[in-house]
């Protein structure tokens, strides 16, 4: 299956991260998110960010497409973020007293830079699922990094799972709604919908599950040592991105450290 012709409910990967060898992006990803995690100062996580969104900008994923694609994180980084902002006891001048809940400017920098560091772990991951064929990264993982046979191939399953499961929850929702079970108003009505929604996904997936675990083995999957029909190749493409991550990655620390305001979680 070509990497840059493969359909995906992301959209068609292509682009020089989609030509760029999965390996390199994946130990690339591993890196970024080392470096956000051992981190814990504003600095460093926003400049990572940035780093990395310009990164994506410039091989096509432009900000556009990427909040239609991972608006739930957004709005995950931004829950996490406010939730912070209100139980955080940093100090400073109160922005917003409503009761029990106090908004201060120390409060609200903590937050912010807990959103920051959700959305720059996130992001990474993310990228390497937008722009990578999961048959390439298989071939990764057996050839490059010489991983046993049996996880590959039930890696590959679980990544070729991932766009037929988003793919069958909207099939699901136009189900219900055609059936009259759907378009339910109110919260309470919403939680009911999602949750009989999922609830039927989850059964399905098990099915699917088993079926699958029970043709690969009738197929012979994972009894032995296996070959593989394509082999990877490094190319200058895997030369620019490892230095646009390694420039990335360390750009962030390097800047707060420039600054004086780098610091580790454990400090």
């Amino acid at each position: 299956m070509s990497t840059t012709a493969a359909p995906s409910v992301f959209g068609a990967r292509s682009g020089l991260l989609a030509r760029a060898n999965p390996v390199v992006k994946l130990l690339g990803a591993l890196l970024i998110t080392v470096v956000v995690v051992v981190s814990a100062d504003p600095v460093t996580n926003a400049a990572v960010l940035a780093g990395q969104l310009v990164l994506l900008a410039g091989v096509g994923l432009g900000p556009v497409r990427l909040l239609a694609t991972l608006w739930p994180v957004v709005v995950a980084a931004l829950v996490s973020g406010w939730g912070t902002a209100m139980l955080s006891p940093e100090g400073g001048t109160v922005l917003v007293q409503l009761g029990w809940v106090t908004v201060t400017t120390g409060s609200l920098a903590a937050g912010g830079a807990i959103a920051l560091r959700g959305l720059a772990i996130a992001l990474p991951g993310i990228t390497v699922l937008l722009t990578t064929d999961p048959t390439d990264l298989a071939d990764g993982l057996a050839q490059t990094l010489r991983l046993p046979a049996r996880f590959v191939l039930a890696a590959l399953a679980a990544m070729r799972l991932v766009e037929v499961m988003i793919t069958e929850w909207s099939v699901l929702a136009a189900a219900r709604r055609a059936r009259g079970a759907g378009g339910r108003r109110g919260p309470w009505g919403m939680l009911r919908e999602f949750g009989g929604q999922a609830f039927t996904l989850l059964v399905q997936s098990l099915r699917r599950a088993t079926r699958l675990a029970m043709t690969m083995e009738a197929r012979g999957f994972g009894a032995g040592p296996r070959t593989w029909a394509r082999s990877l190749h490094y190319s200058r493409v895997d030369v620019v991105v490892g230095a646009a991550v390694l420039l990335t990655a360390l750009g962030g620390p390097a800047l707060s450290l420039a600054l004086g305001t780098h610091r580790f979680i454990w400090q």
